[in-house]
């Protein structure tokens, strides 16, 4: 019988599989490997205007995303920019556009200005527009490349999770931010509208702020970095220019785009499963470019304390000239052995723009009795921790004396005035500018100090302090612990060392306050005859602790060693001799003399009191 034309073609099929030696239903060998698939590919956008400050820190953590470069495109444009922010981006797209899939870059050099503009942080109607024709003109950029996704990325934002656009495209959402964080509550997200599009306070903010609630969470509005899928068939509909024919609110770029993705139905999303970076809170229409600098650079700081980041490797990046804001020195104390420490201090002060002298701690875990017995130490009869009822511990020793010879290094220098930090301190914003003003406010009113807190843990909270009349952000301190940072005069420094306190040692916390006649515990003060110390405090404070007891990262080397005269009997207890996490450095809500208490606690309130979004 003739095959016909479809049995001749499946003879031909098989025909052809016998004469290759396989047939078509053989199995692959055990080893076969298909190709990797390709990551999907993404336009990054950089809107840099007067950020010369924050480019290279930017740029660095772009640098150093954990994505395949040769699947990023980059759009870049500066305008409008009295500083050189076009030439440092422009340095930075020619050593790297070879490593990407494609720049495009779009420089602007003049106008410096928007003629209805009132100063560089003013946003007049034709800065929003310029800016949404930016955004639109990058997006069109991202379509006709046939991207997958753009990113929006604002130029004072650090990105330190290096996996932070793997992990927003796992999403597979169309519009997704990664969380940032500042140092108020201040975010890159709203959690509700007003009737006008502006921002509006809802109780469902700060739990996802604070990472009290984890995940991604529908919200209204996200703005700064945000990541759009183009994959999506709503995403063609969603604009930053022109508006949407029916958009009702002021001239803005976020307003705008956020109306626009609800127009096409497209609901915008915030993740915070994990820490992804930073951002400064923003600055008021009044404020300069200076103090925009000091924002960014308190934001720096910030990062510093939990991440490294660097400016890119491919720009000559000039170190910011420090100084010693006017004192005689600035002395820095690190365990030689806390290299973590000294390298995230030392570069968190070379961006504040301080010089130190770094100060070698003196460990007291490598001390045994003989040497203490050689140098006369002894602890002050009576005394007992006030949380665990423990003697001295030998890291407490250490710390003492680390302290203790810097004192001397006053004296023997003659140094007038001097500036003491300790390791495991952050930054207030405007750090040095607020210090170097208190301190001229000193100067002209001719007040007479010994040593003044920058940093401590105020412990007697149930009445006021008082304020040190005509001198602004000063005040008379009562008990405290902490000595993250005072400064100390020379005659200060003779007052300390004059008390001879190494053969009636405590803690140095608690022996501060005993010579400014401020210690609830008397029967300690009467080994001290003269307690005369001339002691203030700055408020609000500007230096806090870098971790607080039971946050990642915190460790405290005076708690976890072993007691003053006995090297077998470790310090890491409770009351009922169970490990635990209290420590010097921690902050707390409050003290009553008559009981134990915790050293532990949680970050206080902001100078206003109030723990707000901004």
């Amino acid at each position: 019988m003739p095959l016909g034309f479809v049995g001749f073609r499946l003879y031909l099929v098989l025909l052809a599989g016998t004469l290759f030696g396989h047939s078509s239903t053989e199995e692959l060998p055990a080893d076969h490997q298909e190709s990797s698939v390709l990551k999907p590919t993404v336009l990054i956008t950089i809107l840099a205007r007067n950020a010369r400050h924050s480019l290279p820190y930017f740029l660095g953590c772009i640098d150093r995303l954990d994505y395949p470069k040769d699947r990023i495109a980059i759009w870049a444009a500066s305008d409008h920019s009295v500083d050189s922010s076009w030439a440092v981006l422009q340095e930075w797209l020619r050593a790297v556009g070879h490593l990407y899939h494609s720049v495009e870059w779009k420089p602007m050099e003049q106008p410096s200005s928007y003629a209805d503009e009132h100063g560089p942080k003013h946003w007049p109607d034709s800065r929003f527009s310029h800016v949404m024709q930016l955004k639109q003109a990058a997006l069109r950029a991202a379509r006709r490349l046939w991207t997958d996704y753009i990113l929006f990325v604002d130029t004072d934002n650090l990105l330190t999770n290096r996996q932070v656009l793997s992990d927003m495209m796992a999403e597979n959402l169309t519009v997704v931010a990664p969380m940032l964080e500042s140092k108020s509550l201040y975010s890159n997200f709203w959690c509700g509208v007003t009737p006008q599009g502006y921002y509006r306070r809802t109780p469902e903010y700060i739990p996802i702020r604070k990472r009290q609630r984890q995940g991604c969470f529908a919200v209204p509005m996200v703005h700064s970095t945000y990541l759009l899928d183009l994959r999506r068939r709503a995403s063609r509909a969603v604009a930053f220019h022109p508006p949407h024919p029916h958009y009702p609110f002021d001239v803005d770029d976020i307003m705008t785009f956020a109306f626009s993705s609800r127009q096409a139905g497209v609901q915008m999303y915030v993740c915070n499963k994990h820490h992804y970076g930073y951002l400064p809170v923003p600055l008021k229409p009044e404020q300069t470019l200076e103090e925009e600098e000091e924002s960014f650079t308190h934001t720096l700081t910030e990062a510093l304390i939990s991440y490294t980041v660097e400016p890119s490797r491919y720009m000559n990046t000039l170190p910011r000239e420090a100084g010693k804001m006017g004192l005689d020195e600035i002395f820095l104390i690190n365990l030689k052995r806390r290299s973590d420490r000294r390298d995230r201090m030392l570069t968190s002060l070379a961006v504040l723009g301080i010089n130190t002298t770094l100060t070698e701690a003196v460990d007291g875990k490598a001390l045994n009795s003989s040497q203490l017995q050689a140098m006369g130490i002894d602890m002050l009869p009576g005394y007992k921790d006030p949380y665990s009822d423990r003697v001295l511990t030998r890291g407490e020793i250490g710390c003492f004396l680390s302290h203790y010879n810097i004192w001397k290094q006053v004296l023997q220098q003659e140094l007038q005035q001097v500036l003491v930090l300790e390791d495991d301190v952050r930054f207030e914003p405007r750090f040095c500018s607020r210090l170097v003003t208190i301190m001229e406010n000193i100067q002209r009113v001719g007040l007479e100090w010994d040593l003044i807190y920058v940093g401590r843990k105020r412990l007697q909270v149930k009445e006021p302090e008082l304020w040190v009349k005509g001198v602004s952000n000063l005040v008379h301190p009562d008990y405290s612990y902490w000595t993250l940072g005072y400064f100390l005069s020379l005659n200060g420094a003779q007052k300390l060392v004059q008390a001879k306190p190494l053969n009636k040692m405590l803690p140095v916390d608690e022996f501060l306050p005993i010579m400014f006649n401020k210690h609830p515990k008397h029967e300690y003060m009467q080994y001290y005859e003269h307690r005369d110390l001339r002691a203030f405090s700055v408020e609000p404070l500007l230096l806090f602790p870098s971790h607080y007891t039971g946050e990642p990262g915190y460790f405290s080397d005076t708690e976890t060693s072993t007691i003053w005269d006995d090297e077998a009997v470790g310090t890491d207890w409770d009351r009922d001799g169970a490990k635990h996490r209290r420590g010097r450095d921690t902050e707390d809500v409050g003290f009553l003399p008559a009981a134990r208490h915790s050293r532990g606690g949680v970050p206080p309130l902001s100078a206003s009191g109030n723990r707000d979004e901004l």
